[in-house]
Parts: structure tokens; sequence; C-alpha cells
């Protein structure tokens, strides 16, 4: 199974300034009519969605940093060791690739996060692919904090990811 990552970048209105309501012209309708125009299915298919806001000066000028490059690198790379190591012996390298199938049996839910995970399925209208996506998405963040359980926490991250209108 082949796996090609792309990345998308699209202004949130015609003009380009949503949600920054000070030098945003556009209206409710227009920015909708502007964002239905991307096909429903490419949507489905894209993993995380993320907003970039704008930084303000005071954040440059005050030096505040996240994670470092190499710390979020050692994470990353523990994660796919953790992958590397769940996948042995099947064509799987990473969770991306995992099938319907394959997501019931890497991606086990406690009776907990089996009722969020319904909940989220009903209140975000979700495509069958959609909450695929969601519980891979989910057990990737696991990885990330070296958790072997999808626990309700990384299924509320995933969903924050989530494309939406």
């Amino acid at each position: 199974m082949n796996c090609i990552n792309f990345t998308v970048t699209m202004n949130p209105c015609p003009c380009g300034y949503y949600p920054d309501k000070s030098r945003c012209r556009c209206t409710p309708f227009e920015i909708h009519n502007y964002l239905s125009h991307i096909s429903g299915p490419i949507l489905d298919r894209i993993d995380l969605c993320v907003d970039a806001p704008r930084v303000e000066i005071g954040q440059i000028r005050d030096g505040k940093k996240g994670e470092s490059s190499e710390r979020m690198r050692k994470k990353v790379m523990t994660a796919r060791s953790r992958q590397r190591e769940r996948y042995q012996g099947t064509s799987i390298r990473f969770n991306s690739q995992l099938s319907a199938g394959e997501i019931e049996q890497y991606c086990q839910l406690g009776k907990g996060e089996k009722e969020m995970l319904e909940k989220l399925f009903a209140s975000f209208h979700l495509s069958v692919r959609a909450y695929h996506k969601l519980l891979k998405v989910a057990r990737s963040i696991a990885d990330l904090e070296e958790s072997g359980q999808v626990l309700r926490k990384h299924l509320q991250e995933a969903a924050c990811y989530q494309v939406r209108d």
C-alpha cells in the first residue's frame, strides 16, 4: 500500500482575513459559499485540519516558544518505533495505512471511548471514511504520548483536527 502525503493551504474566505473580524470584509454567506466550493469527498480525505492564526507582534517580541524541534523529532521517532513494533510481520508501516478491519484490531477502545466515538460520529455527521480517519489519528496521538491504548483524550484531540463546516 503506497501512502502519499500532501499539504493543502487555503484562505478561509475570499478576502483572506477571516476570522479577523477587524479586517475581514466578507459576509457569512460569502464565507460559506467560498468554502462550499471544496468537494466533500476531497475534504473527507484530509487527515488533519489546523487553523493557523495570525501571530501578534507581542508573541514574537516576548519570544514565547513551543516545543523544540529536537524534542518533537524524538517524540515522532519514538512513535514510529512503536508502530514498527506493533506492525512487525505485516505489510503495515504507519497507522495511516490501516484498513477498516485492521483499525478494529489495532485501535481497540474501552467502553467510555466507544461511547465518546459514537457521540462524535453523530454530532459531526461523520462519514465512514472520516470515522476511520479519526481513529487512525487518535492512534497516532496515543503513540506520540507513548500510550498503549487509545483514550478519550486522544479521541477528543483527533476530533479537533477534523474538517468541519
